[in-house]
C-alpha cells in the first residue's frame, strides 16, 4: 500500500498557549462551536487524501443513529460536552471523531475532561486522553495507537501507522530576578547572536498559535534585528554604545540599553572557508519544511561561495556517510547535484555524523581560514549518543581544534530546540531556525558574513551598577547565558561568539536610587553592607566587555561609562532603542512575564510602527504584522 505523509496542525482543535491553559469550565455554546471547527478541520484533512480501493470499509455498528446523523449531530466528538470522566463512546455513541459520512468511527476512552482518544479517518483509532489537553491516535488508513500528548501538539500522519508526534523540546529558564545594586552590583553574561527563537515564534504565529512560553527567548527576539551601532575603531573588533531612557511598562523605572557591534568585513577579502555541510537525512526529515527546504537553503549558500572556499558534505541517518569530498566553491554544479540527490529515511545517528563532519573538517583544515561545520537538522538524535550532556562534551572536545559549529534548525513536531541551542553554544557558533526560504536568504545570503565568519570569540559582558544611582536592576533575557562574576576574568571560561557585522543588544530595567528596592538577602552576620555616600550619582553604571580574537587564547578588555545625565524620555531616544525595547515588550507578553506591568499589544503595535525607522528588508514591518496577529490570537482564546 502506498504511504501518505502529512503534518496536520491541531491549533484549531485545542487552545494551546498563553498565560493560562484553557479552562475545562468553558460554556456549552463555546464547546459546540469548537466541535464544529474540529469537524471542519478533520474533513479538510480527509479531502486531501486520495481514495484507495483498499481503504477499510466503514463498520455499520460504529456510533449512534444513521451515518448522516452521526456527522450532523457531532456524535462521538471526544465527549466534548461531557462534564466529567467517562467512557465517551457510551455518552455519544461510537466515540472518536469521524471526518466524513462514509468513514468509521474510532474508539475513545477519556480519562479526564476533554481528554480525547482515537480520531479516525478510514480506519480505527484507539487511545486514551491522559490529561486535559491530551489526544490519542490519529489514523488515516489502518490502525494508530498513541498515549496522550499535552498542549501545542502537531499530529503526524505516516501511512498505516500514526501517532502524536509532538515531541518538541524547549529549555525552561526562569526569568532573571531583581538584584540589589548595593549587595550585588555585578551582572555578568555571555553574548548571544542566536536568532532561532524569533523565527520559531513566527512559525507558531503564522500557524495561528501563540508559542509555548519556553520557546520565547527575548534576547534572540531582540537580536534578530540589526541596529545602526557605531563601527569598531582601532584594533578592537567590537564597539559599545549605550542609551538610558524611561521604562514604558513602569514609568518609575528606567531602561539601560547596551549595544555591541562586530566589525564588518568585505567578503571578497575574507579568509578562505573550509566548510562541511552536515545534513540530517533521517526519516524525520522528509517533511516539506525539512529536507526539501534545507536543499533550497543550501543551494542559496553555494551560489555565494568563492573559488578559494572548500565544501564537503556528510550525512547521517541510521549511520553516517560522506557524500562529497572537499570541492572548490566554483564547482557549484557538482556541489548542488550532491545536495539534490539527498533523500530522507532511517533513524538518526547524529553523534556519529558530528564525528565524521569534524574529521572531514580536520583533513582540509585551512590555517588562518574559516573552518566550520554547518549542521542542519530537526535535532532528533536517536541512535548512538543522544543525551544532551554527552553531545555537549563531544562538541566541546572538537572546538579546541579551531573548528566552529553553526546549527540550522528545520521543521516542527519533533523539533529539538534545546538540544540544538546547546550544541551551537558549546561549538563556538551560532544557531538559527529556518522556517521558510526568505529566512534562509537572510541567514545564508544577506548575513552570510555574520553566519560564517567569527571576528571575536568568548565575548563576555559585565556591568557594574553604581548604588548611588541605582537601587535595583534586572537583565531582560539571557537567562541561559548568565555567568558567575568570577568567570569574567577567567580566560578558560567559554562564552559566545560574534560574527562579522553582528549586533548584540542587552536591556536592563533599573530601579533608580531613592525608590523602593527589590527584595534583598537578610542582613549579614559577619559583615555589614553600608550605603555608599562618597560616590557620585552621575554615573549609572560601567559596562565592560572581554573578548578574544579568533586565533587567540588571551582576552582583551574594553569599557564604557553610562552617565546618568544621558537619560532621555522614551520618545526622545533613537528609533533603534525604542524598537529593541518594543520587541522586548512583545517577548514579555508572549512569555506572560510577571514583570510586564501595564504592557498590552496596543503599545507594542503602535510603538513598533513609530520606531520602524529604515526597514529596507521589511523585517520590522513583518514584526508589526506578527504583533497584530498575536493580539488577535490572544483575544480569541
Amino acid at each position: 500500500m502506498k504511504k501518505f505523509f502529512a503534518i496536520v496542525s491541531i491549533s484549531t482543535l485545542f487552545a494551546v498557549s498563553g498565560c493560562t491553559p484553557p479552562s475545562p469550565d468553558r460554556t456549552a455554546e463555546k464547546r459546540v462551536q469548537e466541535n464544529a471547527q474540529q469537524k471542519k478541520e478533520l474533513t479538510r484533512v480527509e479531502e486531501s487524501i486520495p481514495e484507495k480501493k483498499e481503504d477499510v470499509k466503514m463498520k455499520e455498528s460504529g456510533g449512534n443513529g444513521d451515518k448522516k446523523s452521526r456527522v450532523a449531530n457531532s456524535n462521538g466528538i471526544m465527549g466534548a460536552l461531557s462534564s466529567g470522566p467517562a467512557r465517551f463512546e457510551k455518552v455519544f455513541g461510537g466515540g472518536g471523531l469521524g471526518a466524513g459520512i462514509d468513514k468509521n468511527l474510532g474508539s475513545v476512552t477519556g480519562a479526564q475532561q476533554f481528554g480525547s482518544g482515537g480520531i479516525s479517518i478510514r480506519g480505527s483509532g484507539k487511545g486514551g486522553g491522559g490529561n486535559a489537553l491530551g489526544i490519542g491516535a490519529l489514523s488515516t488508513r489502518g490502525y494508530g495507537i498513541a498515549k496522550s500528548s499535552s498542549a501545542y501538539g502537531m499530529v503526524a500522519v505516516h501511512g498505516a501507522s500514526a501517532s502524536i508526534s509532538n515531541t518538541e523540546q524547549y529549555e525552561s529558564s526562569p526569568e532573571n530576578s531583581w538584584k540589589s545594586a548595593l549587595s550585588d552590583p555585578l551582572s555578568t553574561f555571555s553574548s548571544d547572536v542566536d536568532t532561532a527563537s524569533y523565527s520559531n515564534i513566527r512559525r507558531f504565529i503564522t500557524n495561528h498559535e501563540l508559542p509555548p512560553s519556553d520557546a520565547v527567548r527575548i534576547e534572540e527576539m531582540i537580536n534578530y534585528f540589526t541596529y545602526s551601532y557605531p563601527e569598531p575603531s582601532g584594533d578592537d573588533p567590537v564597539s559599545i554604545s549605550t542609551e538610558l531612557t524611561e521604562c514604558p511598562w513602569n514609568k518609575a523605572n528606567r531602561i539601560m540599553k547596551i549595544g555591541i557591534k562586530g566589525k564588518s568585513i568585505d567578503l571578497d577579502k575574507a579568509p578562505a572557508g573550509n566548510i562541511v555541510f552536515l545534513i540530517d537525512v533521517s526519516g524525520s526529515m522528509q517533511d516539506y519544511n525539512k529536507l526539501p527546504l534545507l536543499k533550497q537553503s543550501f543551494k542559496l549558500l553555494v551560489n555565494n561561495l568563492r573559488p578559494e572556499d572548500l565544501v564537503s558534505i556528510a550525512v547521517y541517518a541510521g549511520a553516517a556517510g560522506k557524500v562529497l569530498d572537499p570541492t572548490p566553491g566554483n564547482e557549484k554544479k557538482k556541489i548542488i547535484d550532491a545536495i539534490e540527490n539527498l533523500n530522507a529515511g532511517g533513524s538518526t545517528a547524529g553523534a556519529q555524523g558530528i564525528e565524521l563532519a569534524y574529521e572531514l573538517a580536520e583533513r582540509s583544515f585551512i590555517k588562518g581560514g574559516n573552518n566550520r561545520v554547518v549542521l542542519a537538522t530537526d535535532g532528533d538524535f536517536n541512535v548512538g549518543i543522544s543525551d544532551d550532556g554527552e553531545l555537549v562534551k563531544l562538541i566541546e572536545s572538537k572546538r579546541e581544534k579551531g573548528i566552529f559549529l553553526t546549527v540550522l534548525g528545520y521543521g516542527m513536531g519533533n523539533y529539538k530546540d534545546a538540544k540544538m541551542e546547546k550544541l551551537a553554544d558549546k561549538g563556538n557558533g551560532n544557531f538559527a531556525y529556518i522556517d521558510n526560504l526568505l529566512e534562509a536568504k537572510k541567514v545564508l545570503v544577506d548575513q552570510l558574513a555574520g553566519t560564517l565568519f567569527t571576528i571575536a570569540k568568548d565575548v563576555k559582558i559585565q556591568v557594574e551598577f553604581n548604588p548611588a544611582a541605582v537601587s535595583g536592576y534586572r537583565l531582560i533575557g539571557y537567562e541561559n547565558r548568565m555567568l558567575a562574576k568570577e568567570d569574567f576574568n577567567n580566560d578558560r571560561k567559554d562564552a559566545g561568539e560574534m560574527g562579522a557585522g553582528h549586533t548584540v543588544t542587552a536591556l536592563y530595567e533599573i530601579i533608580p536610587a531613592g525608590t523602593d528596592a527589590p527584595p534583598v538577602v537578610d542582613e549579614l552576620k559577619y559583615q555589614k553592607i553600608e550605603p555608599v555616600t562618597e560616590l557620585s550619582p552621575n554615573e549609572t553604571a560601567t559596562v565592560k566587555i572581554r573578548y578574544k580574537k579568533p586565533a587567540s587564547d588571551k582576552s582583551s578588555l574594553i569599557k564604557k561609562i553610562v552617565n546618568s545625565d544621558s537619560f532621555k524620555k522614551f520618545d526622545g531616544t533613537s528609533s533603534d532603542t525604542r524598537f529593541a525595547i518594543t520587541v522586548a515588550a512583545a517577548g514579555m507578553l508572549l512569555k506572560c512575564s510577571p514583570e510586564k506591568g501595564e504592557l498590552n499589544w496596543d503599545f507594542v503595535i503602535n510603538s513598533a510602527k513609530k520606531a520602524k525607522g529604515s526597514d529596507d528588508s521589511g523585517y520590522r514591518a513583518e514584526f508589526i504584522n506578527m504583533a497584530e496577529r498575536s493580539e488577535l490570537i490572544a483575544a480569541a482564546k
